[in-house]
């Protein structure tokens, strides 16, 4: 009877021990995934992401070029013959200062400014979207605002923003929020 009692409470002893080894095991893991999620990245003021990208030409303050023109009324008529029941969507017109950078990047690794320019010119013509940087560091979305024109290639935005990739620029257009994503739809490059 001695014996069956070392042996159970060796078993025990044992099973002990390696639920122990076990928790710290598990305990090691969760530490190093909550080190891996980590996301490490410098900004400058509100959200402008690796500040020490400058950008190729213009600032805030001076831009140094102008893209889109106004409107007369938010959506054209090709959008809003487009829209659901003749209705689009609620929007603004608008004009805003920003650096023209590649979307994707930005969103993925902070990249923008000058020493981005030639990926983002190479990002832009492979199709990769087009966005506008503004000094607060919020992000919108570029894209051609007259519906069928842009949906047949009939439109220039992309060949404009290959030239003034990692520029800041003054864009106009109308500018469009739903669920916290933020677009501007520029007007005015329709190819003649």
């Amino acid at each position: 009877m001695l014996k069956f009692k070392s042996a159970v409470s060796f078993a025990l002893l044992t099973l002990l021990v390696v639920a122990v080894a076990a928790t710290e095991q598990r305990a090691q893991t969760a530490k190093s995934t909550t080190a891996q999620k980590k996301v490490v990245y410098t900004k400058k003021g509100p959200g402008v992401l690796q500040p020490q990208m400058t950008p190729n030409k213009g600032t805030y303050e001076q831009p140094s070029d102008k893209l889109g023109q106004k409107p007369s009324s938010p959506w054209s008529a090709s959008t809003v013959g487009a829209a659901v029941d003749g209705k689009a969507l609620p929007a603004s017109i608008s004009t805003m200062v920003g650096e023209i950078i590649d979307y994707s990047c930005y969103l993925q690794i902070g990249k923008h400014g000058e020493k981005h320019r030639d990926c983002a010119q190479k990002c832009f013509r492979a199709g990769q979207p087009i966005g506008l940087l503004t000094k607060d560091g919020s992000i919108y979305l570029l894209m051609e605002e007259e519906h069928n024109p842009r949906r047949d290639g009939l439109t220039n935005l992309r060949e404009k923003a290959i030239d003034l990739a990692g520029n800041v620029v003054e864009v106009t257009g109308t500018s469009s929020k739903v669920d916290n994503q933020k677009a501007l739809f520029v007007t005015g490059l329709v190819k003649q």
